[in-house]
């Protein structure tokens, strides 16, 4: 059958291509859950059916029967964080990327918060936080918003959050898995740094560093004399298979680039894989992807400042049979 076109429809055309729909049917596991709440997908893995409720906004899973011990699998992804604006800045950091198997529910309703991304900013401005994402299970799982990217400096870091924000002019990246995930692994990474030990001066730094992602830091800025070079990348995020199709999730956004009237330009960040958003090459960022929690880019400037791009709304997705 043809994929199904929602908000989501990156999420949902990847499931029905591989996997089989079972019209509501649950499956007689030896321990699953009866429910409802979000956009309700089945599909099969070997001889078992998996129901996934995939939300993309803020909602409520609730369970009205329990087999066996229940176990339900959840990811939880938080808003990426918008990208610095103004010249050569920071990406936004991914939101925070958590995730288990195996975790026992009871009937009853579990409050479901999908956070949003964090704006971009304008002129010499660091860019928003992305806000958390939240499965309220009996021991909530929150995911923390990924950082803004840092400023047109100087010394603009980027902010802490799931995964840091990228640095602006000579600033450092921001640190990721920001509070610290219980139990390990860690939400996401720290962002990349504009001013390292291979670009000496703040004349030297012209371009932002990337925003963390879910499973790498964020790229450093990089530079070939006179002035080029390269702002850091996005980090890599990380992938999941809990709708039945592997995607890719929380992406750091790039850093932004600037050009000089001397002909000397770095190259834009590119984002990370899972929704970050390019820097601007002298100009604005782009925007994370919606439903990836991926950072938004570093604005450039050509001449004028660029904007930060906003980063991209975070989602959470629970699976059981």
């Amino acid at each position: 059958m043809a994929p199904l076109t929602t908000g989501i429809s990156h999420l949902i055309a990847a499931f029905f291509s591989e996997k089989q729909r079972r019209g509501g049917v649950v499956s007689s596991a030896a321990s699953g859950i009866t429910a409802t709440g979000g956009v309700i997908s089945d599909y099969t893995d070997g001889p078992a059916v998996y129901r996934a409720h995939i939300f993309s906004s803020t909602g409520a899973l609730t369970v009205s029967a329990v087999t066996g011990t229940g176990l339900v699998e959840y990811l939880v992804v938080a808003g990426g964080g918008g990208g610095g604006g103004g010249d050569h800045c920071g990406g936004g950091g991914a939101g925070g990327y958590r995730t288990d198997t195996g975790i026992p529910v009871s009937p009853g309703p579990y409050a479901v918060t999908v956070g949003a991304g964090g704006a971009g900013a304008a002129s010499s401005g660091m860019g928003s936080n992305g806000i958390p994402s939240v499965f309220s299970l009996p021991s909530a799982i929150t995911s923390t918003g990924g950082g803004g990217g840092g400023a047109a400096g100087p010394t603009a870091p980027g902010n802490t959050g799931g995964s840091g924000g990228g640095g602006g002019w000579a600033g450092n990246g921001g640190a990721g898995n920001t509070p610290p995930s219980a139990p390990a692994p860690a939400q996401g990474f720290a962002g990349g740094n504009a001013f390292t030990p291979s670009v000496p001066t703040y004349a030297d730094a012209r371009g932002g560093g990337g925003g963390g992602g879910a499973s790498a830091v964020g790229g450093n800025l990089s530079t070939s004399p006179p002035i080029g070079g390269a702002a850091g990348s996005g980090g890599a995020g990380s992938s999941s298979s809990i709708t039945g199709s592997s995607v890719t999730y929380a992406g750091g956004g790039g850093g932004g680039s600037l050009f000089t009237a001397g002909g000397n330009a770095t190259t834009r960040g590119l984002g990370g894989s899972g929704g970050g958003g390019n820097g601007g090459q002298d100009g604005n960022g782009s925007a994370g992807t919606m439903s990836t929690g991926g950072g938004g880019g570093g604005g450039g400037a050509n001449p004028g400042p660029g904007l930060g791009a906003a980063g991209g709304s975070g989602i959470v997705i629970t699976a059981s049979p």
